[in-house]
């Protein structure tokens, strides 16, 4: 039984899944936390673009 268990792909295949799922994980939400700040940024220059017309 472990001697299958070794000899399986479907465990690594598995694996690999969830490796590819973190790194998207963390990517994404590195981009997210990248692009806050640029939109704050954004977001307050328009406001007082607006609050002095």
């Amino acid at each position: 039984m472990f001697r299958n268990f070794i000899k399986s792909e479907s465990g690594a295949t598995l694996v690999e899944y969830g490796v590819a799922l973190i790194l998207a994980i963390v990517i994404g939400g590195g981009g997210l936390v990248a692009l806050a700040g640029q939109v704050n940024t954004n977001m307050g220059d328009t406001n007082t673009t607006l609050q002095t017309r």
